[in-house]
């Protein structure tokens, strides 16, 4: 297994992520209990010892099956994260409820991780106002030993990023993204790592595969990859991108069976980071995947002069696209719907008036006013 330093410790430079475990009839809120130990328990003959969960993983079971699958090992031999669950708005002021409620359903005296979860465009203005008290109360945990390292999740754009650490990033040691070889430009990534870089804070990894949209391609793209490394899963390519950016720490991922963690600690056996022409490969292979399913939008903004509503039509394209690819990839599309339901109703792709000022306009012949009649039959 390789490691990664993080201050004075090792940390796995795989992590176990806790979203996606043995399920019992394809329901998700019933996890295999048994299997999941299982998991868990190769896991540490296998050399990993960073834990993920969440309060909303598996229905809010996730926490509660990692603690009995944990409870089995010294406290000391594994590292443990948590989040607090700012993706729902109601929670915005339960985070003495809510935190305490987490140790207990973990069995654990402290977090050695603890996160802000998913700041983003719909819950950013409730993370910065004080009256909601959550950073105040997390440094409190801080204080008293009950969190050891304080960091955050982000899926917002480039700026909610830079207001979070405007605020808070002094206090910051760490920073979840998602990071995949498709989101290093689609999802500004490249963006957000440098970001991160300014202010000195290592970058953990979420979506590493996209949800299984990187683990299995067709053979179109899969091939050119295979071309270039013969004896390479196609998986292990999403993992030695990450593996070559020198600011990622922790590479999390969310296997299901005893397959997949295997699989992924052979590939974390062995550094084997892209070659500067790799990498040029795997970043075509990334732009053709991405124009397949993407509307070609250059966000030139010619558009958004001539709307009489003045939406931000390349933004909402954008979020069109990201809906698109990720459903396209078998997954499940929260960003959009998220980012999408923040927008005032006057700036919701449901306010297009369908005038095609902007069409005119377009270098790209885009057909603009039917995306936005669809995307608003989507997300509303």
């Amino acid at each position: 297994m390789l490691y990664r330093s993080f201050q004075d410790i090792k940390i796995s430079a795989l992590g176990f992520g806790a979203m996606r475990l043995p399920v019992i009839d394809g329901d998700d809120s019933k996890i295999d209990v048994e299997s999941a130990k299982k998991m868990v328990d190769e896991a540490f003959r296998s050399g990993i010892n960073y834990y993920d969960t969440a309060w909303g993983y598996h229905n809010g079971n996730s926490e509660l099956v990692m603690g009995k699958a944990l409870a089995s090992h010294p406290r000391e031999s594994f590292y443990l994260a948590d989040k607090f669950p700012g993706y729902d708005l109601g929670n915005m002021t339960k985070v003495k409820e809510i935190f305490p409620e987490q140790l207990r359903k973990t069995g654990m005296e402290y977090f050695d991780f603890y996160l802000f979860h998913n700041v983003c465009e719909m819950n950013i203005d409730y993370y910065l106002d004080p009256k909601y008290g959550i950073y105040d109360y997390l440094m409190q945990m801080k204080k008293e030993g009950k969190i050891k390292h304080l960091g955050f999740s982000c899926h917002g754009e480039p700026d909610v990023l830079k207001r979070f650490l405007d605020a808070y990033g002094k206090d910051m040691e760490f920073c979840q993204l998602q990071l995949n070889y498709l989101d290093w430009t689609f999802q500004h990534g490249k963006e957000k790592v440098e970001m991160l870089r300014e202010w000195g804070i290592p970058v953990w990894v979420m979506e590493p595969l996209r949800g299984g949209k990187l683990a299995k391609m067709p053979e179109r793209f899969s091939g050119k990859l295979q071309a270039m490394r013969p004896d390479e899963e196609i998986p292990a390519w999403a993992f030695r991108f990450l593996m070559s950016i020198p600011e990622v720490t922790v590479i999390l991922s969310g296997m299901s069976n005893m397959e997949q963690l295997q699989n992924n600690v052979k590939t974390f056996s062995e550094e084997k980071p892209l070659s500067s022409e790799e990498m040029a490969g795997l970043m075509e292979v990334a732009d053709e995947m991405l124009s397949v399913r993407s509307v070609p939008c250059t966000a030139c903004h010619y558009c958004v002069s001539h709307c009489p509503m003045e939406l931000d039509i390349p933004r909402l394209i954008a979020l069109f696209n990201e809906h698109n690819i990720t459903i396209d990839g078998g997954g499940f599309d929260f960003i959009a719907p998220m980012a999408v339901g923040a927008l005032p109703a006057e700036k919701k792709p449901s306010a297009c008036l369908h005038c095609q000022s902007c069409e005119a306009v377009c270098p790209q012949n885009i057909g603009i006013s039917g995306i936005m009649e669809e995307f608003a039959g989507i997300v509303g």
